[in-house]
């Protein structure tokens, strides 16, 4: 959606797909660069916005994304009709610039599509019990995709995007990295977690919750592509686990640079300390990763997680104005020049040795481990920034993740 060109090009493909039979609804984010401006507009007159008034500034963008695709579709001889949230309606709670999708009254949409209409919908907002507009956060629209795909138990949500695919990592930091054909819903939602931004979150959070597959695929190709190649190009998301996927020890690796590291030391060991560290934070809507606390000694121990880097300051002052004299702590200090390298694949579920090759990559590599988590399917740890995209080439190339 970065300019009209690209808005006349969305308009053939969504054509392309109608004229094969098909009832669609398409959820269009922001012209490229849009949100930006609206949100530097109003950090112009205030430092601190208020977060309603920016969810009625941001969520303008995407209703001139939907009345210009709407026009686009009808100038090729489509019916097209465009909503923005709060018509359809897509009900979110209070949260404004961070709300979450609570339900979708589908009937509107639905009585358009069977009257051969391609609906637009606004993707990134929806509408509070006020009536007031909210905002999904940055990346909002996949979600909102994928919502209003579930809404209406689509077969498929194909996310255009401007890569072609699900890639084993970054490509611009490996250069080898190998696009995957097929990625499970566990491995893909940690990878959004861990710093893959393909996909928002949330967005894999509702299709893994609503079980709706969902394929991510190129928005730069040809709109014309031939349909029976377009369906099956990119990366299939699903339920669906290949018949190799034993075999595929690890899927990928995951990094994120807006990583922040916090420490509280001196806390005395009883019952309720984590709860009246963390407690405070989480009522500041900051949220935190990574937590170690240390062995008890002398009654005293030490608490370290890891919150956003754009998180950082807020997290601190929390920290330092009341939580820390509260809690009877020595002190407190953090580190906001950490990354996160994370090894994720669902076939750690039936292989050992694995945190064991990943930590002596790293040594060898002369790269510190600072902390360490795991899942079923994934270990992450924190590093020193300046070492994270070694610590990715490295483990990319110490897995075989470049061969197909």
């Amino acid at each position: 959606m970065g300019s009209t060109e690209r808005i006349k090009n969305v308009a053939r493909r969504v054509a392309k797909w109608h004229d094969a039979g098909h009832q669609i609804v398409v959820v269009p984010s922001a012209m490229s660069g849009e949100t930006n401006r609206l949100l530097g507009l109003a950090k112009e007159l205030s430092d601190q916005p208020d977060p309603r008034e920016l969810d009625m500034i941001a969520s303008t963008g995407e209703q001139v994304s939907v009345g210009l695709l709407a026009i686009a579709l009808q100038a090729i001889g489509k019916q097209a009709v465009s909503y923005a949230g709060w018509q359809v309606a897509i009900n979110t709670d209070d949260s404004h610039t961070k709300a979450r999708i609570g339900s979708i009254d589908e009937a509107k949409v639905k009585r358009d599509l069977d009257a051969g209409k391609i609906v637009i919908i606004t993707g990134f907002q929806g509408v509070n019990d006020k009536g007031d507009i909210t905002t999904l956060g940055r990346g909002g629209s996949d979600t909102s995709a994928v919502a209003v795909a579930a809404a209406l138990h689509a077969k498929e949500c194909l996310i255009f995007t401007d890569v072609d695919g699900v890639y084993t990592t970054d490509p611009r930091v490996v250069s080898d990295a190998r696009k995957l054909n097929t990625v499970t819903f566990e491995e893909m939602l940690e990878m959004a977690s861990l710093g893959s931004k393909v996909l928002q979150i949330r967005s894999v959070e509702f299709a893994g919750n609503y079980k709706m597959p969902t394929r991510v695929l190129s928005s730069l190709t040809d709109p014309l592509l031939p349909l029976e190649i377009e369906a099956n190009s990119g990366t299939l998301i699903s339920f669906e686990e290949d018949t190799n996927m034993e075999q595929a020890t690890i899927t990928g690796i995951a990094f994120n640079r807006d990583e922040a590291k916090i420490t509280v030391f001196g806390v005395p060991d009883r019952p309720g300390i984590a709860y009246k560290i963390l407690g405070p934070v989480a009522e500041a809507n900051i949220e935190v990763d990574m937590i170690i606390q240390n062995q008890s000694v002398e009654g005293k121990t030490d608490f370290t997680f890891t919150v956003p880097r754009n998180e950082y300051t807020q997290a601190m002052q929390v920290l330092s104005n009341g939580v820390k004299e509260a809690i009877q702590a020595t002190g407190i200090i953090g580190d906001n020049k950490v990354s996160k390298v994370s090894v994720i694949g669902v076939g750690m579920r039936s292989h050992v040795g694995i945190a064991s090759h990943m930590f002596q990559t790293l040594a060898e590599e002369g790269i510190n481990i600072q902390m360490i988590s795991t899942s079923e399917i994934k270990i992450s740890v924190l590093i020193d920034e300046k070492y994270m995209e070694l610590a990715v080439r490295a483990l990319h190339k110490a897995f075989g993740l470049e061969n197909s």
